[in-house]
């Protein structure tokens, strides 16, 4: 697999609203939600500033939380401002608006935003059951955030800051994961994976490209199953293990690979194979947080798996990571959580700014949209995004951290390679 060397220059999917639901949902839009300004307007925009603010699943039902993207835009649109602001705009940056994990109020956010406060553009947005994409994309607001639902693909107005992550069959993939397992195993050949998911059409989509991404590194696919319940992990989980501990011709595969939600999902899967003598590499795509280690169990459970942001760690020595973190830091104070969904709202406002960079000092919703056309910026923090391949597929870049005795510890440097064809 041919690969791209670490980006040197000046960085898990929950489930999807279901699209007949997003259509119930904004298909009643009439013309009095047209954004002032149309879609040439300058919306948001004054001679000095810019107006943005985004939507976040702060709070939902399962605990799931994306609320840290909110402390990273607002820790590098600060840095930004300082230094100028982008010709000679600042960024006035008013917070976000939490959907709740809910299609409904995620539109009724995407709407608040656009037509009370008049913002020229939502970042950043991190909400996997967002409900208001089709409202942006019919009053031609840009949004930008972390693209991990099918939604936000191959829409003029959405940006993911590392891409399109839920590409449609016949579109690229990527590769990363599986290769970077591969390095830290010495190879994929000869080796298999189990692909775990839970019974969630997200989950099943995941289990379609996360295995690809493996078969493209060269691993022989064991096996994969979706039948885990997605409302709540199993009480007994002996039926799944043992499933997987017989997967590989009757023994146990080299790798498993979550592509759960995480929380007791993972914890759970974890420690039941451990109980069964599982010896392989467990990789998810959640693990990475520093709030799981505030539980002794679940730190347990989670000791020696691979994570896999999207991002360069922050256990970096990358001097793009360390101004990331000394901006987070003066921004939030010394307390400040340096989790995923930070990183993602930080690297989502350095794409946006990079953007307006682009548009010039004559900004309008339509000339960002023109310089957006064709937009390459590369970022050791992230890697790099391109558009308009981005809006089809994913940047292929990623890491590894590892969880060992209580600490984080980068197991493979952030590294781009090439997609392939799901």
């Amino acid at each position: 697999m041919k690969t791209t060397p670490t980006l040197r220059s000046p960085s898990a999917a929950v489930p999807a609203a279901a699209l007949t639901m997003l259509t119930l949902l904004t298909g009643c839009a009439t013309s009095n939600e047209a954004s002032p300004g149309g879609s040439g307007g300058a919306a948001g925009v004054t001679d000095d500033a810019v107006k943005v603010g985004g939507v976040l699943t702060v709070t939902s039902a399962t605990g799931y939380s994306t609320g840290g993207a909110e402390l990273g835009a607002k820790a590098r649109f600060a840095r930004a401002n300082a230094e100028g602001g982008v010709h000679g705009r600042k960024i006035e940056f008013i917070g976000v608006e939490d959907d709740g994990m809910t299609p409904d109020k995620g539109a009724a956010a995407a709407r608040k935003l656009v037509q009370k406060e008049k913002v020229f553009a939502l970042v950043p947005v991190s909400a996997p059951q967002f409900g208001g994409a089709e409202f942006l994309e019919r009053q031609r607001v840009p949004w930008l955030g972390w693209a991990t639902g099918p939604f936000w693909c191959g829409k003029r107005s959405a940006f993911g800051f590392n891409g399109c992550l839920a590409p449609s069959p016949g579109h690229g993939t990527q590769t990363w994961w599986g290769n970077q397992i591969a390095a830290q195993l010495g190879g994929a050949r000869g080796r298999s994976v189990w692909v775990q998911a839970t019974d969630s059409s997200a989950s099943k989509y995941g289990v379609q490209t996360i295995s690809r991404s493996f078969t493209a590194a060269g691993f022989a696919l064991a096996g994969s199953s979706a039948a885990l319940p997605a409302q709540s992990p199993p009480q007994d989980w002996s039926p799944y293990v043992n499933k997987i501990m017989k997967s590989a011709g009757g023994k146990a595969p080299d790798v498993v690979v979550s592509v759960m939600a995480g929380g007791k999902f993972n914890s759970g899967l974890y420690a039941a194979l451990k109980k069964a003598g599982y010896k392989g590499l467990i990789t998810d795509a959640t693990s990475y947080d520093p709030h799981v280690l505030r539980d002794p169990q679940t730190t347990r459970a989670l000791d020696g798996v691979y994570a896999a942001p999207q991002f360069e760690p922050y256990e970096s020595g990358a001097p793009e990571v360390a101004r990331m973190k000394a901006d987070v830091l003066k921004a939030g104070g010394a307390d400040a959580v340096l989790d995923q969904h930070v990183a993602t709202g930080y690297w989502t406002a350095d794409v946006f700014l990079k953007m307006l960079e682009k548009a010039g000092r004559d900004l309008t919703r339509e000339s960002f949209f023109k310089a957006a056309e064709n937009f390459s910026y590369d970022n050791r923090g992230f890697g790099r995004v391109r558009f308009p391949s981005g809006k089809t597929e994913p940047n292929g870049c990623g890491a590894l951290v590892r969880l060992r005795d209580g600490k984080f510890v980068v197991a493979q440097n952030l590294r781009c390679f090439t997609n392939t064809t799901l």
